[in-house]
């Protein structure tokens, strides 16, 4: 019996992002596993939904590392999409996808700068992207983390910054770097300022998550709700005819970061997640203890934070001691 294909999968997108946005999954995360049911939709030539089997899922998988050779990353992320779609949108399990040809994972070492390089890109970076990176290297933060960071996240007189909802919906807190304190103070004051122009404006507020503005009507408008790194305009709401403030845009950074790093003749990949590595790998180098950085980086596993020990120069002390002697 032939299968139908040229089916509309439009019911299994709508309850493919209901289903993620009730689990408060991010944006990005929506995204990525929409773009992976599309290629499952298009490699099974849109056959039905209801049809589909974990062979299905083998042979899309098996495609991508035999005949687009994917890196390894690549087929997990397009493997964890599709098991999320199967399992919760048309509720089936994958099974043992036995024979299943995996992509080989390389070896990776983290690109890392060194104190000096750090220096240097930064005095090639204008506010607020020069603050910016501060924070990506003075408290290990991912850049979507940093950019998310509102007023209220910040304890200076405990010299304490919240991380909310981090990678995996984790929240963290880190110790704020003392060298930049007062830059952070004076930023503050400049976020005051551009608050009262904003009110004066009439705006509604910045952008809030899932359900806070229904809970707290009054937050978006609250000084403690607004963003640390605010986007340069409002951005109107074409649904409501009101003006809002989102973050500062994550590509704007980017952008800021290569010129930067080209400014300075860096002959290293470096990207915004270059400054989290480096973070690691000089708390690693100056002996603090592995766990104290996973815990500062937010990493679930001890063996990702473990990449960071092939990032540092190893030394050997040959001559046996007893500990009691060191």
């Amino acid at each position: 019996m032939k299968v139908p294909t040229g089916v509309h999968w439009k019911a299994a997108y709508t309850d493919l992002a209901n289903e993620i946005q009730v689990r408060h999954y991010s944006g990005k995360t929506l995204k990525a596993y929409t773009q992976w049911v599309r290629h499952l939709q298009t490699f099974t030539k849109s056959k039905d939904p209801a049809l589909l089997s974990s062979s299905d899922v083998k042979e899309f998988l098996t495609f991508l590392a035999v005949t687009r050779k994917v890196s390894a990353s690549t087929q997990n992320q397009a493997f964890n999409a599709l098991l999320f779609f199967y399992r919760h949108v048309l509720n089936k399990e994958f099974g043992k996808l036995e024979g299943l040809v995996r992509a080989k994972r390389k070896p990776y070492i983290p690109v890392v700068l060194s104190r000096e390089e750090i220096e240097a890109v930064l005095t090639h970076l204008a506010p607020p992207y020069a603050l910016v990176v501060k924070l990506l290297y003075g408290c290990g933060l991912r850049l979507f983390e940093c950019l998310h960071l509102r007023v209220q996240c910040f304890n200076f007189d405990a010299g304490v910054l919240t991380v909310h909802d981090g990678k995996g919906q984790k929240d963290r807190t880190v110790p704020l770097p003392e060298r930049i304190l007062p830059e952070l103070r004076s930023h503050l004051e400049t976020l005051k300022d551009l608050h009262r122009r904003d009110l004066d404006r009439n705006y509604a507020g910045v952008f809030l998550v899932n359900a806070l503005e229904r809970k707290y009507p009054k937050a978006a408008k609250k000084f403690i709700w607004q963003w640390f790194f605010p986007a340069i305009h409002l951005t109107r709401v074409p649904k409501t005819e009101e003006y809002r403030r989102y973050y500062l845009h994550e590509t704007q950074v980017q952008k800021a970061i290569k010129e930067a790093v080209g400014k300075a003749r860096i002959t290293k990949g470096a990207s915004s997640y270059t400054f989290r590595h480096s973070f690691a790998s000089h708390l690693l180098q100056a002996n603090y203890d592995i766990r104290t950085i996973q815990e500062l980086l937010g990493h679930s596993d001890l063996k990702t934070t473990m990449i960071y020990t092939h990032t540092v120069k190893s030394v050997t002390i040959k001559e046996a001691k007893s500990p009691l002697d060191l």
